[in-house]
């Protein structure tokens, strides 16, 4: 299994070295693994002028999976936009036909107290946020400044999708459908946008391939309200770029931390970057306190998902759940009577579980 390893800015480094160390370990078990590492981010500016060097990208496409830390800082916001660390991570999902990102919100029993919602809301919560990541707003053109008609400065930037491009995504949401709990939640805004309005058609029509699942459609305002009023209602949700990527956010924290959420941005051969869905947190870099864990399970996606080793993949998590219930905790999800670690330590702790 080749992997390239791209550990970014901030906490990145720190971060992904844990998940190398879990790999590592696995891999002195039988799990044939071969790494690579290469500058990307911030990491690729400061070594030769892009967020995604053309040896980095050379090295995502060559490898089987990427695994991933996050971009950016302080240091970089002042640059030209081509020269900003997010510019890798659209251009590498670009490059490499990253379409589907999957994002799952697992509440472990031992983080019940961690979640800012009540037990009874979150206990038991596990579902899927689908999100679709290569077009949007995010990468449709026109976009730029100009002067109005008025002579006023302005901004604009345009959201569409092609056909095919909600099709092949509806397809991931309903075959991660047909694995879970049959039911599916399509996020739009089809009262106001025409772009909604046709998502909501492709993916009716998709649906009607899949009688055995139930297809609901929500507006995304709602969608945002329903995920802290009563989040265990949804199994799998499946919507755009934009919207995915603030709703899977705020379904983050119904978990206890930003910091224990992995994801896969998978394309349609199987292949993957793999990342925790949180920032680089610079002002917490080198501190030895960020959480690796999301990383980590980051790591037993991809051993699901493009490898299909779904049993080196559950030792993972059940490392990482046993660890939990010992009581480790890092800053983000600490509470009172936990034993209070820092990066390495949670990851000493998972490596030993293991």
């Amino acid at each position: 299994m080749k992997i390239a390893v791209l550990a970014g800015d901030g906490i990145g480094p720190e971060i992904v070295s844990q998940a190398v160390r879990v790999l590592e370990c696995l891999a002195t078990d039988g799990l044939s693994v071969e790494l690579e590492s290469a500058p990307f981010g911030g990491a690729g500016v400061d070594a030769g002028g892009d967020p995604l060097p053309a040896s980095t990208l050379a090295l995502a496409q060559q490898a089987d999976a990427v695994l991933c830390g996050a971009v950016g800082g302080p240091k970089y916001d002042a640059l030209p936009r081509p020269q900003r660390p997010e510019q890798g991570i659209l251009r590498i999902r670009k490059s490499l036909g990253l379409f589907a990102n999957l994002r799952p919100a697992v509440l472990y029993p031992e983080l019940v107290q961690a979640s800012t919602l009540k037990p009874e809301v979150v206990s038991g919560l596990d579902l899927m946020i689908i999100r679709e990541l290569t077009g949007d707003i995010y990468f449709g053109e026109p976009r730029g400044r100009r002067d109005n008609a008025q002579g006023e400065r302005e901004g604009y930037d345009t959201m569409h999708y092609a056909e095919s491009e909600i099709r092949r995504i509806a397809e991931v949401g309903f075959q991660t459908a047909l694995k879970r709990g049959n039911k599916l939640c399509s996020v739009d805004k089809e009262n106001v946008l025409e772009t909604s309005r046709f998502w909501r058609e492709i993916v009716t029509d998709v649906g009607r391939q899949y009688p055995q699942v139930a297809l609901s459609h929500m507006y995304v305002d709602n969608a945002a309200m329903q995920l802290i009023r009563n989040p265990k209602q949804f199994d799998v949700i499946v919507t755009g770029n934009l919207f995915g990527d603030i709703l899977s956010d705020e379904a983050s924290m119904l978990t206890g931390s930003i910091g224990m959420l992995p994801s896969a941005s998978m394309n349609s051969a199987g292949a993957g970057l793999y990342e925790p869905i949180h920032g680089s947190a610079p002002d917490i870099a080198g501190k030895n306190i960020a959480n690796p864990l999301a990383t980590i399970l980051s790591v037993a996606m991809m051993l699901r998902y493009t490898f299909s080793q779904p049993e080196w993949a559950g030792r993972i998590e059940a490392a990482v759940k046993q660890v939990l219930a010992a009581g480790y905790r890092t800053a983000d999800i600490d509470e009172p009577g936990a034993r209070r670690v820092g990066t390495v330590e949670m990851g000493d702790a998972v490596v030993a579980a293991l």
